[in-house]
């Protein structure tokens, strides 16, 4: 059997918590990272059903998308729903892990999850993650010289790329100078215009190394005063990681693409709500798992035509729309990171399946987390109710709320 160890190397080389934002809380929760681990329940929410059915399954690790502590807390007792949860897992030995905007942010996340799950093709980042910062370090120096510099630089973490060091590149060319009055040039004469030989370095340097690479070259130079310039590498933006995604479909209209929304996602009381006509030609798709208004500005940059998130307010979406640009849909919350844990896991029992020993069981949580649980119709009138105020509406009964999701995988 896998560690806990084990798996959240894993899991972290998928999402790596580095990638999440700032003010999110991912990594482990409670558990020993040296205890082995058999069964793994995945699920959105660590919520109090969610956790007692960890529990009665047997589980050692529940996986979850969202946080259970994203504010300090001064106690854990089992007298709040969240010490419920931890009072749970920890009394049936349970760890608890949670990937969150690490998770929504990379391949295999949960947008990308969600967009394949809507059948798009072509998948790109709506708003890429931003690449490593990067400096470009460029010197002019003796040919003789040139070998000991560019060790120097090396040696101070300059020229490595992917899993390649010592990268530079050089050049010869002819340099041009005339040492003042107060000079001591290691070439050439006070008043005297100088031309030499030298050769041009460049190489890449980590931005965080910037000054411990410039004071080596400096160090290792041979002349008093030496050329060089630093120049900051603009992002490439080519990151398959990011913010969003945006694909394609097959030609279709916007209320065709509603329903096949309606069949991927598991069934919520909130549904499908739609912004924009039903006979809109749709091929281009934007999506982002969970709350995504923060992303309506960039999907208007795109060539979408259609944008679905969730938790859409009204001000932000009907100001969104008076541009006459992308139409809305918009999903449960739940609804939509749920899409990533078949993908989660596939991705676990491929990576810590055997064929001759024992295999990790892998679990997708049968509790539904969204937080409605039904919608109210308007009653039935008879004709006398009928010519009253339209706007005294009796009631409508309420509706069971659903105990657990329909897998849309069952009905493929």
């Amino acid at each position: 059997m896998p560690t806990l160890q084990d798996l959240m190397t894993t899991l972290h080389g998928w999402y790596p918590p580095a990638t999440a934002e700032g003010w999110d809380a991912v990594g482990l929760v409670l558990g020993d990272p040296e205890a082995s681990v058999r069964k793994v329940l995945l699920a959105v929410d660590p919520a109090p059903e969610v956790a007692r059915e960890a529990a009665a399954w047997g589980a050692d690790l529940l996986l979850v998308h969202h946080p259970l502590f994203l504010k300090p807390v001064h106690s854990m007792a089992a007298t709040t729903p969240k010490g419920r949860t931890v009072a749970t897992l920890q009394g049936a030995g349970c760890a608890l892990l949670t990937a969150h905007t690490n998770a929504d942010h990379a391949v295999d996340g949960v947008s990308d999850s969600l967009a394949r799950a809507l059948g798009l093709g072509d998948l790109a980042p709506l708003q890429g993650a931003a690449g490593p910062a990067v400096d470009k370090l460029t010197v002019y120096v003796p040919p003789d010289a040139a070998a000991p510099v560019r060790a120097a630089m090396a040696e101070a973490g300059a020229g490595r790329i992917g899993a390649y060091d010592f990268a530079s590149f050089t050049v010869p060319g002819e340099g041009r100078f005339r040492p003042l009055p107060g000079a001591e040039p290691a070439v050439g004469s006070v008043g005297a215009l100088e031309t030499v030989q030298e050769v041009r370095i460049e190489v890449v340097l980590d931005r965080a190394l910037r000054g411990a690479v410039v004071r080596a070259m400096l160090a290792a130079h041979p002349y008093e005063e030496p050329a060089y310039d630093v120049v900051e590498v603009a992002d490439p933006a080519v990151s398959a990681t990011g913010s969003g995604r945006i694909g394609t479909v097959e030609r279709t209209t916007l209320g065709e693409f509603a329903a096949r929304v309606a069949a991927a996602l598991p069934e919520t009381a909130h549904g499908v709500r739609v912004a924009g006509d039903p006979d809109r030609v749709v091929r281009r798709v934007a999506v982002c798992g969970g709350a995504g208004d923060f992303l309506l500005d960039a999907v208007r940059r795109t060539d979408a035509d259609v944008y679905l998130t969730s938790d859409l307010r009204h001000h932000p979406a009907a100001e969104f729309l008076e541009h006459e640009g992308p139409a809305l849909v918009d999903v449960a919350h739940w609804a939509a990171e749920w899409t990533w844990l078949p993908v989660l896991e596939r991705l676990l029992t491929e990576a810590f399946g055997s064929e001759g020993g024992d295999t990790l069981e892998v679990r997708v949580s049968t509790a539904c987390t969204d937080p409605w649980t039904f919608r109210a119709e308007p009653a039935e009138q008879d004709a006398d109710a009928a010519s009253g105020d339209p706007h005294e509406v009796a009631p409508a009964a309420e509706t069971p709320s659903p105990t657990s999701p329909r897998d849309p995988r069952d009905e493929a």
